[in-house]
C-alpha cells in the first residue's frame, strides 16, 4: 500500500512520531512524507491545504490512503470530507482504527496531534497503526455484519458521488492562489507525473497550472 503523510504547520513538532510509528510497521508499505516536517518547510500548509493535498494524491490514485491530522483531528477531517472518493476517520484510540479498517474501509485518517497529545502519545501512535494496519479493510466487524457494511460502504460511495462534483471541477472553482500553494509543494508535479493520468480533465487543468 502507498500511504502519503500529511500533517499541518501547527502539529509539525508531531511529523517525526508518525513517520517512527509507521516506519516501524511490518509489510509492503510505501511512505511518503509530505509534512510539515520542520519549520523551515515551505510553503507553510494550514488544515484545509493539507486536505486539499490529500484529495488530490487520492483523486490521481497516487496514493492509496493518507495519514493527516490537525491540532483536533477534527479541522482536518471535515475539510477533506468536502472532496470526491474521500472516508475518512477521526482516529483516537488504537480501537477506532481497527474498527474503521474494517468496518469503513476508508482510504483517509483523521489524527488529534496537539491536543491530549501527552505522556507516551508517541506509543499511542505505534499503537495506532498496529491495529489500523493489521486486518483486511472492509473485512467486517463482527464477521456476520460483513454483507451489510459493504452495503453501507457502497451507499457512502453512490452518496459521495451525488453530492460532490467531480475532482476536475473542484480544481476549476477552486481559488488559483490556494491551489498554487499546495501545487509548490517541491516534488509534487514529479509525483503527480500529470501527463500519465488515467483523468484527462485533471491532468489537463494540473498541466495548466503547471505553466
Amino acid at each position: 500500500m502507498k500511504i502519503a503523510v500529511v500533517t499541518e504547520i501547527s502539529t509539525v513538532e508531531r511529523n517525526k512520531d508518525i513517520m517512527k510509528a509507521l516506519e516501524a510497521q511490518k509489510g509492503d508499505h510505501e511512505i511518503v512524507n509530505f509534512g510539515m516536517k520542520g519549520k523551515e518547510d515551505v510553503p507553510e500548509l494550514n488544515y484545509n491545504e493539507i486536505a486539499f493535498l490529500a484529495a488530490l494524491l487520492l483523486n490521481t490514485k497516487r496514493f492509496d490512503f493518507v495519514v493527516g491530522g490537525c491540532s483536533t483531528g477534527q479541522g482536518f477531517m471535515n475539510s477533506v470530507l468536502q472532496y470526491p472518493g474521500i472516508s475518512c476517520g477521526h482516529i483516537v484510540t488504537p480501537l477506532d482504527a481497527w474498527l474503521f479498517t474494517q468496518v469503513n474501509g476508508g482510504n483517509c485518517i483523521s489524527l488529534t496531534l496537539n491536543l491530549g497529545y501527552g505522556w507516551a502519545a508517541d506509543e499511542n501512535l505505534h499503537t495506532i497503526f498496529d491495529r489500523l494496519l493489521c486486518v483486511e479493510s472492509g473485512a467486517g466487524y463482527p464477521a456476520h455484519r460483513k454483507e451489510p457494511q459493504r452495503i453501507g460502504r457502497e451507499q457512502f460511495e453512490g452518496i459521495s458521488r451525488a453530492t460532490h462534483v467531480s475532482f476536475a471541477e473542484v480544481l476549476r472553482r477552486l481559488p488559483e492562489e490556494f491551489v498554487a500553494k499546495v501545487l509548490a509543494i517541491p516534488g509534487l508535479y514529479e509525483i503527480l507525473v500529470p501527463e500519465t493520468l488515467e483523468d484527462r480533465d485533471v491532468a489537463e487543468i494540473l498541466l495548466e497550472l503547471q505553466k
